[in-house]
């Protein structure tokens, strides 16, 4: 029996990506983004979601797209880690898709350098880069991310 996984496909620009189903809880519409000045430059800022703060994560700066501002029609897919839930700024959803597991070419052998990425998929209508999230931040960031989230950090200014 062949082996399928299910992702959850987003569009950057004219790139699509894709984060595994079982990481994602769910894609919303954009609001604002309560800046964060501590918080690594990786991160836009924060936002209240049912009471939890979590960070908002600039996935343009990590692949090297143009910067934007947060527009009202953007979405936000809020995911998890294994360690933290976190928010990134998507254009848009193109829903989930069941791809065979064996289908995805593994980025070490593409190229190395491309830390962020876990692998690319052939859809019929191209191709789809999976982010590996649990990669996204730096042990450096992820420190700083900790300290700027801590609630220490709210009251230190």
């Amino acid at each position: 029996m062949l082996s399928t996984a299910h992702w959850v496909v987003f569009c950057l620009d004219d790139g699509r990506y894709a984060l595994p189903l079982a990481a994602v809880d769910r894609i919303v519409r954009a609001v604002y983004v309560t800046p964060m000045p501590r918080a690594p430059g990786i991160v836009l800022g924060a936002i209240d979601v049912q009471g939890r703060v979590l960070p908002v994560f600039n996935i343009r700066r990590r692949f090297g797209l143009p910067e934007r501002t947060v527009d009202p029609a953007d979405h936000f897919l809020i995911a998890h880690t294994a360690r933290r839930a976190v928010v990134l700024v998507i254009d848009a959803a193109q829903g989930v898709f069941e791809h065979a597991a064996t289908a995805v070419t593994q980025s070490a052998h593409i190229a190395r350098e491309l830390e962020h990425i876990r692998g690319v998929m052939q859809l019929d209508d191209g191709l789809v880069l999976i982010h590996d999230l649990e990669r996204f931040l730096s042990p450096d960031e992820e420190r700083v991310l900790d300290e700027a989230m801590s609630p220490q950090a709210s009251h230190a200014d």
